[in-house]
Formats: structure tokens, C-alpha cells, sequence
């Protein structure tokens, strides 16, 4: 438990609200055309991270797949 009248956060929660609020009057402030292009941006960016996890963790498989057939052919009883 914290000390009465302590609050666990402070400084950086603040910054983080205030950061918050900022992207939302700035988004507010945007027209409808520059709300379309910074979602289909994002939408854009998001794909590419998760083509590049899925290729990092496909190669990573195959990696595996790879070790464990050596492993397997050479310890075969």
C-alpha cells in the first residue's frame, strides 16, 4: 500500500497525459483528408512490421526444423 496523500505515477504519468491530449487537439484541428492519409499510413506501416515478424519468425522455424532433422539423423538409434 502507499503512504496516505502518495500517489504512484507523478511525473512521467503527466507527461504521458499531457502527450495524450496534444495528439487529440491535433487530430481534431486535422481535415477529413489528412485524417484518411494519417490512417492509411499507419495501416501501411503496421503491415509492413507484420510481414517483417512474420518473415523473421518463418525463417526462424525453418531454422529449427532444419536443427532438429540433423540432430535427429545423427543420434538415430
Amino acid at each position: 500500500m502507499l503512504p496516505r496523500g502518495k500517489s504512484k505515477g507523478g511525473f512521467g504519468t503527466l507527461l504521458l497525459a499531457g502527450a495524450a491530449a496534444y495528439a487529440y487537439y491535433r487530430y481534431s484541428k486535422m481535415s477529413a483528408e489528412q485524417k484518411r492519409d494519417l490512417t492509411n499510413n499507419l495501416k501501411n506501416k503496421g503491415t509492413q512490421i507484420l510481414d517483417q515478424f512474420r518473415g523473421a519468425t518463418g525463417s526462424l522455424r525453418n531454422n529449427v526444423s532444419r536443427q532438429t532433422n540433423r540432430f535427429e539423423e545423427t543420434n538415430s538409434f
